[in-house]
């Protein structure tokens, strides 16, 4: 299931279980969150303290020596409506430049995912963000509940995870089919047992709330926030509940809200179908210098008849089987700048060595040398089910495999088999809010014409049911566009930092 965390490749441009869509819920909803439980910090200001050490476990070592590195922790509600259900502790970073001058405030930073650390971007974004920006905002990354440094999701045992990653994503068999649905039953079951009714409040709403309670924790009167993939959903939900809070939101890589589990899928399917032909061009233009050579999808499609038939194997002694390939090709087509490394690690496996094709997949399931795991697919699963309404049932799952083999033929049945995820998952369902964010001042949507994980389409259908969304578009390739290229940088600086809207319709050249 493609996740839509891999944010750093597009972010610096070198280096994150599908985009969490649900169906819409309509409503009104109050412009500020509940009552803050007594003793909690969720309305107080953050207490900073130096935290090289987590810096360090980062980066490897000390981190842009232009920064000051802080860290803090910030305990809000589990449940906002519910405020006496007890707390969840959520980790922050901040990066403030030592040369800042004329600060502007803080700017809440938002990988995607669901599950992607935001701790780790405040970092990362200190190598990769325009310096005109970073020195007029602190950079302040925040762990969503559920996700890394903060209270999180740590239900499913490495050892699924190991069978999840290496399992075929088109089981066309139907023992092989129930095997899967029965991998998924049995971490479903797990995390039930372990949370409980706990289990739902990971959500996407509950962590709108927080990201207000966060708003307040840095002491801005309203906030400055950089959402990329999921992060941009995150932005939408908190336009909706909080729109007379907002000083500038930019939302790059737009998920659709309106969108249920099934189309949004089927949308991937179509953006990543797209994004492995534009590739497939390359590899063409290329002739024998591509390392598949010219006719890349016939390559890859001989990779996996081989090694379905035969799997070889890594150094470390694990099969290379389709999952793992299929996982390659899919964190691969996240950055146009992964394509040579792509080509490199399929021609690898048809030469019998697979370790290529592991290290691509390793690192987008946060799988460590070791063999033990982040938690990055227990918090995904986990806010993406909560946010469901109404996933697909396990038979039209299978219904949809055969569907969109034909339709999708590399990406259509893994897509279908991704969901189900949610047709298993045992918690209660809290699907967010939809709608106009009524109030607001004007929202900035990115969206990149090539990226395969939210595609284009997404970015005026987000920008529409805000209200006051401008779409500013880069004809690129790859998830995320900011700051990708000089007049992408040009337009987002000068909104995040002067509040100037780009000119509508404004459209930026891949290079």
């Amino acid at each position: 299931m493609p996740r839509t965390s891999r944010l750093l490749a597009a972010v610096l441009a070198a280096a994150a279980l599908a985009a969490c869509s649900v169906s819409p819920v309509e409503g009104t909803f109050a412009d500020g969150p509940a009552a803050t439980p007594s003793g909690s910090t969720a309305t107080g200001q953050a207490r900073w303290e130096p935290c090289a050490d987590v810096v360090e476990e980062i980066t490897g070592g000390r981190g842009n020596t232009r920064f000051r590195y802080s860290c803090a922790t910030v305990r809000v509600p589990q449940d906002w409506a519910q405020p006496e259900r007890g707390t969840f502790d959520l980790a922050l970073l901040r990066a403030r430049a030592t040369d800042q001058d004329r600060r502007v405030g803080s700017m809440l930073v938002n990988p995607g995912g669901p599950g992607a650390s935001g701790v780790e971007l405040a970092v990362y974004l200190t190598y990769g963000l325009p310096a005109e920006v970073t020195r007029r905002v602190d950079i302040v990354g925040f762990d969503p509940r559920g996700v890394g440094r903060s209270t999180e999701v740590a239900c499913i045992p490495d050892r699924t995870k190991d069978a999840l990653a290496a399992a075929d994503p088109d089981p066309v068999g139907s023992a092989e089919f129930r095997a899967q649905v029965g991998l998924w039953r049995g971490a479903a079951d797990g995390c039930g047992r372990r949370y409980g009714a706990r289990l739902g409040l990971f959500n996407t709403e509950q962590t709108a709330r927080d990201l207000d309670a966060l708003r307040a924790a840095v002491g801005d009167p309203k906030t400055t926030y950089l959402g990329y993939s999921y992060g941009t959903l995150l932005g939408a939900v908190y336009a909706r509940l909080f729109p007379r809070r907002i000083r500038a939101l930019v939302l790059d890589g737009a998920v659709d809200p309106t969108a249920g589990p099934v189309e949004s899928s089927r949308g991937q399917a179509a953006g990543f179908e797209r994004a492995f032909d534009d590739f497939a061009a390359a590899c063409r233009q290329r002739g024998s210098a591509c390392p598949i050579g010219p006719d890349a999808r016939a390559a890859v499609n001989r990779v996996l008849a081989a090694v379905r038939a035969r799997p070889p194997r890594g150094s470390d002694g694990r099969a290379v089987t389709t999952g793992y390939v299929m996982t390659a090709i899919v964190s691969s087509l996240y950055s146009q700048s992964q394509w040579t490394a792509l080509g490199r690690a399929i021609a690898d496996v048809e030469n019998g060595d697979g370790d290529h094709v592991l290290a691509l997949a390793d690192e987008y399931n946060q799988r460590r040398k070791d063999g033990t795991y982040g938690n990055l697919i227990d918090a995904n699963t986990a806010i993406t089910c909560a946010d469901e309404a109404t996933p697909p049932t396990v038979s039209e799952v299978r219904r949809l495999q055969g569907e969109w083999r034909t339709r999708y033929p590399l990406f259509g049945a893994p897509l279908a088999t991704s969901l189900l995820t949610c047709a298993v998952w045992p918690s209660t369902r809290d699907p967010y809010p939809t709608g106009p964010a009524r109030g607001a001042p004007p929202i900035l949507v990115v969206g990149t014409t090539g990226d395969p994980a939210t595609p284009y389409e997404n970015t005026p259908k987000l920008a529409s049911m805000l209200g006051t969304g401008i779409v500013l578009t880069w004809q690129g390739e790859g998830h995320t566009a900011y700051p990708q290229t000089a007049c992408v940088s040009r337009a987002v600086d000068a909104y995040l930092l002067e509040l100037k809207v780009p000119a509508a319709g404004l459209s930026c050249p891949a290079r």
